[in-house]
């Protein structure tokens, strides 16, 4: 049941604002007699035994009660976490952290959309009932009277977390590094503390895409087509007709809901045109990505920000396209092995994948966007693709599902580098190190950013917990 309760106790304490605090706060799940008795347990460790249902701190707007301490911590304990290096204090001054940013979202109008929010946990819903089963069983797992009590506890705890994230993102996202910068964070680390980079891979692959018929792109076309008309002639749900048809994975639970689209958002382009083409509450033809077909409906246009929802559909692909698809990525490894042309320039003259056929098929790491990928932390289906592969040998084809919603691909692949495990070296890691000085330097602005709207903000804590050694200074002294 780990997963499940994943989803919902990252946040699961519950979210007061100051104005709404009744007299008979919510208690925990667990009664305070099994909450003390948990609590009392962990007092050789890091806890004191505290009163569950007081006010342990305010930050700004909000209120984090004692008991949101303490559930916070049952949580983690249900998710198989360790607790034992977890402080009272340090949890409070995380939920601090996070009431602080979200405050403070609010006072520089860093807004998330109610749909947004609702979408979110819409979302989770429908994940927990397919893991659970029903909307009882989910009910019962997490000890909530009615699903409408669930809805407005799980739409608080997501707007605070969208809001504390938005105001992170706000606070670091002109933050550079320069080159003179990277290599002063280099020069100050002593050499014996230099950070070690395990063994290290260079990747690259050739792709072909099987191709779809004309007619079952026409097939594809109508469909879209005749669910556009049941929206707009007989006031059809989008919403609903996207939670059943729609292929796009990460969104069709959502009923194809994606908000804050703006010109800079990393959706493809022919994905962006359209949205920025309609009107508010106008659905668009079917167009084309390279994903698939799509419709898309304008929910909400707010300035440069839409809110939209779409449709994907995929047409069919034969057997007959499939096999030769296959049949010519094996005829180009042959020709490879041959010594006919490289892999590098047969992935510009033949590969689909026009991301990785300009750069010889070079794979790019999403976490650094290098050329490198370090064994302990690879994807764990490409490093079963790649792991016993010897030095510059071709695999055989492979087919592969597209993770965004994409029709499946076939796919050669060839370890073109590798690295062993070494030290950090400013030339051949600059990519990592760069990294981790403009990792730093966010980490500098934001507790900067910390420290002075501590002092601007009002904040209160309860005297048996002003005794905390926290972080940040919370308690102004």
């Amino acid at each position: 049941m780990f997963a499940l309760v994943i989803m919902w106790s990252s946040v699961t304490f519950a979210q007061q604002t100051v104005p709404d605090v009744p007299d008979n706060q919510v208690e925990p799940e667990e009664s305070v007699a099994e909450a003390e008795a948990i609590t009392k347990k962990d007092t050789v460790n890091n806890f004191k035994r505290i009163k569950l249902d007081g006010i342990a701190a305010v930050v700004g707007d909000y209120v984090i009660l004692d008991s949101d301490i303490e559930k916070t911590l049952i949580d983690l304990r249900s998710q198989g976490a360790s607790t034992d290096d977890i402080t009272h204090c340090s949890l409070l001054g995380k939920l601090m952290e996070d009431r602080l940013y979200a405050h403070q979202a609010v006072q520089d109008s860093i807004l998330v959309s109610d749909d947004m929010v609702n979408a979110q946990g819409e979302g989770q819903l429908q994940s927990l009932v397919q893991q659970i089963g029903s909307m009882a069983k989910v009910l019962s797992y997490y000890k909530k009277q009615d699903e409408q009590t669930f809805r407005e506890e799980l739409y608080k705890i997501n707007k605070l977390r969208m809001l504390s994230e938005r105001m992170q993102q706000e606070i670091v996202k002109d933050i550079e590094i320069t080159p003179e910068e990277v290599r002063q964070f280099y020069n100050k680390i002593p050499e014996d503390e230099r950070p070690l980079f395990g063994a290290e891979l260079e990747i690259a692959q050739i792709v072909k895409s099987p191709v779809p018929s004309d007619e079952e792109n026409q097939k594809i076309i109508d469909k879209l087509n005749q669910i556009k008309a049941d929206v707009e002639d007989n006031d059809a749900s989008f919403n609903v007709k996207a939670i059943l048809y729609s292929k796009d994975p990460g969104s069709k639970s959502q009923g194809g809901f994606i908000g804050g689209i703006t010109k800079k958002s990393g959706y493809v382009k022919e994905f962006k045109d359209v949205a920025f083409s309609l009107r508010e509450g106008e659905v668009s033809d079917p167009f084309k990505t390279q994903f698939g077909y799509h419709i898309m409906y304008m929910e909400k246009i707010r300035g440069q920000e839409l809110d939209v929802r779409h449709i994907l559909l995929q047409p069919e692909i034969s057997e007959k396209a499939a096999e030769e698809a296959k049949t010519e990525l094996d005829s180009i490894r042959q020709k490879i092995i041959a010594g006919e042309f490289t892999f590098a320039e047969a992935a510009l003259n033949f590969s689909d994948e026009k991301e990785t056929k300009f750069d010889g098929g070079m794979l790019r790491n999403p976490q650094d966007f290098g050329s490198r990928f370090e064994l302990t932390s690879m994807d764990p289906a490409l490093y079963n693709q790649v792991r016993n592969l010897k030095d510059n040998e071709v695999s055989y084809p492979l087919l592969e599902p597209d993770p965004r919603g994409g029709p499946s691909k076939y796919k050669i692949l060839q370890v073109t580098n590798k690295y062993e495990q070494h030290q950090a070296d400013f030339a051949k890691d600059y990519t990592k190190i760069q990294q981790l000085a403009l990792t730093e330097k966010q980490f500098n602005t934001i507790k900067k950013w910390m420290a002075e709207h501590i002092e601007d903000t009002y904040i209160s804590v309860s005297d048996i917990n002003r005794d905390c050694d926290f972080a940040n200074n919370w308690v102004k002294e």
